[in-house]
């Protein structure tokens, strides 16, 4: 697919992933152009690399580009009324999900898929370092930006590639993978799979995708007949021993040829643990050494975004995460509790979708609950359209404890300001980080 095209135009280039690969793209020697509805810090690192982006959708600012040597590069996030997609695919242009394109560029190399509803960009992100580290040829597209790096695509050569296999759309079907794994299946996306049956479907046909099923790897309580990992657990590969040393985790991981001792891992909470694991798991699938792993693993910085401490003082803690799911807010409420024990935490957070809340309105409820005083922005509507009676009020009157409040984000300041908890979260997968920026600078100027 590469080799066909000289030019390259993305539809939705600011995306996570869409840019991970707007920036291998460029550096095959391509011309590459892109458009994205809002400038943001990563559009303008692409734009600095040589990327030619608009905030436009209008066909008139597009570049002369024709339908030979052309290819269009879509995500799934981009609206079907974009005009620019709609003119690519009315005249004729080869248009590819951003999926097509990750698989077709992976297919030649020894592919690390990680899949799972969550904990991809974290696992990916271990796993990716811990290759860099000890092998030599290694490529990673994430969803995230490793701190390690400052980067989610990192490029050391193309003989293994690390990436993200997303259960969104049924992306990850258009992958080669040669080891995988599968954190977790736990319902999410029910607009595009509409039951909970038809999402594990789709991940029972990933986990057909990888050749020799001991190199698929998942949890002990999930039944995909591969290598299973466990926390405290006998499993195939477990942890053991584990304790907490100068905020890190330390323990054994257990393998069928022996134990690596004196693991060290930074990253607070049971889940990210059990994404370390499963990334050495891989790791040593891939022939790395576990001598290269004891040493490469306490020096993974983590990924932006993913319990983020953006701001730390004696009177204040602000954390930043990218949690959008239930699941995922209990999580980060164990990890906060885990870190700060004794501490009142705050959780500010703003919905991801309006399909979502609708669908997980009780688990939300249940998940905005453990905190001991949340925050409720608007929904973050995304790609979708409201749904009548679906928003955050809805949401709020279904939360149990007595100290919560829908606020604006003009709001949060002033509350945060305010509150007597002393470690605040803010979460959500939609426009909230810039509102991160924005309180950490008003704290800073408030000292």
């Amino acid at each position: 697919m590469q080799q066909k095209y000289s030019k390259y135009y993305f539809v939705g280039v600011g995306g996570i992933g869409m840019s991970a690969l707007a920036r291998y793209i460029a550096m095959q020697g391509k011309q590459v152009y892109g458009y994205d509805s809002t400038e943001t810090d990563l559009t303008i690192k692409l734009q600095n690399e040589g990327v030619n982006i608009t905030y436009n959708d209008t066909v008139e600012q597009l570049p002369e580009l024709n339908v030979i040597d052309t290819l269009v590069v879509f995500t799934p996030a981009v609206r079907n009324k974009n005009r620019l997609l709609n003119y690519f695919k009315r005249n004729g242009f080869t248009c590819v999900k951003r999926a097509e394109l990750l698989g077709a560029i992976t297919k030649s190399t020894v592919c690390l898929a990680v899949a799972g509803t969550h904990g991809k960009t974290t696992t990916a992100s271990i796993l990716a370092h811990l290759l860099i580290d000890s092998v030599k040829s290694v490529s990673a597209f994430l969803g995230g930006i490793a701190e390690n790096y400052q980067s989610n695509f990192i490029y050391r050569g193309s003989e293994i590639t690390v990436v993200e296999a997303d259960e969104y759309d049924r992306s990850f079907l258009h992958l080669s993978p040669s080891i995988a794994c599968i954190n977790n299946t736990d319902a999410d996306h029910l607009d595009i799979y509409q039951s909970p049956e038809a999402m594990q479907d789709a991940f029972m046909a990933f986990a057909d995708l990888v050749p020799n099923k001991s190199d698929l790897v998942h949890p002990i309580d999930l039944n995909f007949g591969g290598t299973k990992v466990a926390i405290e657990t006998e499993a195939d590969y477990y942890a053991k021993n584990i304790r907490v040393e100068n905020g890190q985790y330390v323990f054994e991981l257990q393998t069928p040829s022996g134990v690596l001792s004196d693991l060290r891992f930074g990253m607070p909470g049971y889940h990210n643990l059990m994404n370390a694991i499963t990334a050495l798991t891989m790791a040593l699938k891939a022939g790395v050494s576990g001598e290269l792993l004891v040493d490469a693993l306490p020096r993974f910085q983590g990924v932006d975004r993913r319990f983020s401490v953006r701001y730390n003082t004696e009177a204040k803690v602000v954390i930043e995460d990218y949690a959008h799911h239930p699941i995922e807010l209990s999580a980060l409420y164990n990890a906060a509790k885990t870190m700060y024990k004794t501490e009142e935490i705050a959780l500010v957070f703003q919905p991801h979708l309006y399909s979502r809340t609708r669908d997980f309105g009780k688990e939300f409820a249940e998940s905005l609950s453990l905190f001991d005083q949340l925050f409720l922005l608007d929904i973050y509507p995304a790609r979708e359209l409201p749904i009548e009676g679906i928003n955050s009020q809805w949401l709020l009157d279904q939360v149990s404890i007595a100290n919560k409040k829908l606020i604006t984000k003009e709001a949060i300041f002033d509350e945060i300001k305010n509150t007597s908890a002393k470690v605040i979260l803010m979460a959500g997968a939609g426009d909230i980080t810039k509102e991160v920026q924005n309180i950490v600078k008003l704290l800073g100027y408030e000292k």
